[in-house]
C-alpha cells in the first residue's frame, strides 16, 4: 500500500468515527447543559466551594466567577510548582524556576499548555497528575462553560441571564470529560500507553552510557490532554513518544479525541437553539476549512521534491515512521486548528509551507472546528462579522437567529478578533527588535523569524505547540508568552461574555422574505470566505516575512 493512499484511508476512518459519535455526542452535551438536576457528586461539589449551582447569573457576575476561579488555578498550580521539591513523589526534582512556574500555572489554566521544560526531567508525580492533569479537566471545561453562555444567549430572550459558571463548569467536568477520558485511558493502556506510578529507572545502555526513564500516570493525562484540546506531553516527545502514543491505531484514536466534542458541540448548538439546521451550517464551515488544511498539508509534505524524500514516501525528517507523512500530517492540522497543541511530529521539520499552514491554522483563531468551547464561540463571533458584511451588501440591519445585530454587538465582536492579533504581532515585533530574544532562534532568517512568530501565535491563541527549534526557556520568553497567554485566553472571553448578556437582554426579530438564511450553503461560502479574508489581511505580512519567503526559496 502506497503511503499516500493509507494516509487516505486513515482520514477516511477518521470521518467516519467523528460522523458516527456527532449525533449522540451533541444531544448528550446539550441535555447536561439544559439539565434542572444535580448530581450527588455535583452537589458534593457545591458545598465545597460554597456555591448555588441553581442561582442564574448575568454576563458580569458570570465573568467574575470565570476569572476568579482561573486565578485562584494559576496561583494553586504556581505554589505547586515552587513547592515540589518537598512534596511526596517530586522524583528528586527540585522546585521550578519562578518564571517558568509562572509559564507553565498560565500555560495549563489558560488551555495552552505551552511546554518550556523537559516535562520527564522537571516534574514529578504530583505537579503531573495533582496539577497539571488537573487542569487539563478544568480549564476545558471552562471553555464549554462560555460558549454554552453565548448559545444561551442566542437561545434566550428579554432576559440577561446565561446560566451559572458554577454548575456549567462542574458538569463539564462531571458528566462530559471525565466518563470519556476513563473509557479513553483504558483503550490508551490497551494500546501500550503507561500508567503508573513508577520512579525513575535504568532501561538499558546508550552510546556507552546508561539510559534512563520514569514512569507516570501518562495514559490517563495524555486522553485528557487530547480531549479537552490540551495538549501538554508527560514527555518532551509529546505525542511522539511511545510511551505517550505507542501505534498507528493509538495515534488515530488521539486525533479522534481531540477533533470529537469541538465538532460534536455544533450539534449541541443546534439544538440549544432550537434550530438543528443552523447546528449543521457551522458544522459545514468548520469541516470545510478543516478537510481542506488537512488536504494541502498532505499534498505539501507527500509532494515534497528529491530523492531522499521520493525514497521514504514523503518529507520524513522529523516524523515517527511508526505514522508517517499521512498520519503526521492529519495529526499536525488537527492540533493546530484547535487549541490543542500536542504534536506526533517535529513541526519545525515540515516543508516551508507545511509551516505556513500550521501557523494559518492558528491564526484563524482556532475555529475549524477549535477548541473544546473556544471553538464554537469563536465561530458563532465570525458567523456575526459574516452577517454584518452581508447586512453592508444590501443595506439591511443584520440579523442572526432572530437576533439583530447592532453596533453594540458589532464592537463586542471586533473587539474579540482584534486582540489575539495584536498581541501576536506586537510580542513578536519585540521580540524580533530587542538585542537579547532573537538569539535563542536555533535558524537565522526566515525560518528564525517563523519560529518566534509560531511561539507567539501558539500561546496567544491558547494552542501550545512550538515549532520546536527556539529555546523558550528564558525570562524574556516566559514572561512574555505567559502574559500572552492569559491575555489571549480571558480578554476574549470578556467580550464572549459581553455580547451574550447583550443577545440575552433583546427580543426575537421574526423572520421575513428579507432575512439572511443562515443555514444555507450560499452563507457557508460567505463565513468560509470572511474568515479566510480577515484572517489573510491580518497575518500575511508577517507570513509573507516567515513561512511564505521559506517556502517559495525552498
Amino acid at each position: 500500500m502506497s503511503p499516500v493512499l493509507a494516509g487516505v484511508l486513515q482520514l477516511l476512518a477518521l470521518i467516519a468515527a467523528l460522523a458516527l459519535a456527532y449525533r449522540p455526542l451533541g444531544d448528550y452535551m446539550a441535555r447536561v447543559y439544559s439539565s434542572e438536576k444535580h448530581y450527588k457528586p455535583e452537589k458534593w461539589i457545591y458545598k465545597a466551594i460554597g456555591a448555588n449551582p441553581s442561582a442564574e447569573m448575568r454576563w458580569p457576575a458570570y465573568l467574575r466567577a470565570v476569572l476568579a476561579f482561573s486565578a485562584v488555578s494559576v496561583l494553586f498550580l504556581y505554589a505547586l510548582q515552587r513547592a515540589q521539591g518537598v512534596l511526596p513523589g517530586s522524583l528528586g526534582f527540585s522546585a521550578i524556576d519562578p518564571d517558568q512556574a509562572f509559564n507553565t500555572a498560565a500555560s495549563f489554566v489558560a488551555n495552552t499548555n505551552w511546554q518550556s521544560y523537559y516535562g520527564e526531567q522537571a516534574m514529578g508525580h504530583v505537579v503531573q497528575t495533582g496539577g497539571l492533569a488537573v487542569q487539563n479537566f478544568v480549564s476545558a471545561a471552562v471553555g464549554m462553560a462560555v460558549a454554552v453562555a453565548l448559545v444561551r444567549g442566542f437561545a434566550r430572550s428579554r432576559t440577561g441571564e446565561l446560566g451559572n459558571f458554577w454548575a456549567d463548569m462542574v458538569r463539564g467536568v462531571v458528566r462530559i470529560l471525565l466518563p470519556i477520558a476513563v473509557i479513553g485511558a483504558i483503550i490508551l493502556v490497551a494500546c501500550g500507553a503507561i500508567q503508573n506510578f513508577a520512579g525513575i529507572h535504568e532501561v538499558g545502555q546508550f552510546m556507552g552510557g546508561s539510559q534512563q526513564w520514569n514512569g507516570g500516570a501518562v495514559a490517563s493525562q495524555e486522553v485528557i490532554k487530547e480531549l479537552g484540546t490540551n495538549g501538554g506531553g508527560y514527555f518532551n516527545a509529546n505525542s511522539a513518544h511511545p510511551f505517550e502514543n505507542p501505534n498507528p491505531f493509538s495515534n488515530l484514536f488521539e486525533i479522534f479525541l481531540i477533533l470529537v466534542i469541538p465538532f460534536a458541540l455544533t450539534r449541541t448548538f443546534g439544538r440549544m437553539v432550537g434550530n438543528l439546521r443552523q447546528g449543521y451550517a457551522i458544522l459545514a464551515t468548520m469541516a470545510t476549512i478543516w478537510l481542506g488544511f488537512t488536504a494541502l498539508m498532505m499534498w505539501t509534505e507527500f509532494a515534497h521534491h528529491g530523492p531522499a524524500f521520493d525514497v521514504a514516501g514523503g518529507a520524513m525528517e522529523g516524523k515517527e515512521t511508526r505514522f508517517g507523512v499521512g498520519a503526521s500530517a492529519i495529526f499536525s492540522v488537527a492540533t493546530t486548528l484547535t487549541s490543542t497543541g500536542a504534536v506526533n511530529s517535529f513541526h519545525s521539520s515540515y516543508t516551508g509551507l507545511g509551516g505556513g499552514i500550521q501557523l494559518l491554522g492558528m491564526q484563524l483563531g482556532e475555529i475549524a472546528p477549535g477548541g473544546v468551547g473556544s471553538g464554537l464561540y469563536g465561530m458563532l463571533i465570525m458567523a456575526i462579522i459574516a452577517v454584518f458584511i452581508a447586512g453592508l451588501m444590501v443595506g439591511r440591519t443584520p440579523e442572526y437567529l432572530g437576533k439583530k445585530i447592532g453596533t453594540r454587538e458589532i464592537k463586542f465582536a471586533a473587539c474579540y478578533i482584534l486582540i489575539t492579533p495584536a498581541l501576536v504581532l506586537c510580542f513578536t515585533a519585540a521580540a524580533m527588535a530587542l538585542p537579547t530574544p532573537p538569539h535563542s532562534m536555533l535558524n537565522s532568517g526566515a525560518h528564525g523569524f517563523s519560529e518566534v512568530l509560531y511561539a507567539y501565535t501558539s500561546g496567544a491563541n491558547n494552542n501550545g505547540s512550538a515549532f520546536a527549534g527556539l529555546n523558550a526557556d528564558t525570562q524574556w520568553f516566559n514572561s512574555t508568552i505567559g502574559i500572552a497567554m492569559l491575555l489571549g485566553r480571558f480578554l476574549p472571553m470578556v467580550f464572549v461574555l459581553a455580547l451574550a448578556g447583550s443577545l440575552a437582554e433583546q427580543k426575537p426579530v421574526p423572520e421575513t422574505a428579507g432575512t439572511l438564511r443562515t443555514d444555507k450553503p450560499l452563507y457557508t461560502g460567505l463565513l468560509v470566505g470572511t474568515i479566510l479574508i480577515v484572517t489573510g489581511l491580518t497575518y500575511f505580512p508577517a507570513l509573507a516575512l516567515g513561512p511564505l519567503a521559506e517556502g517559495l526559496a525552498s
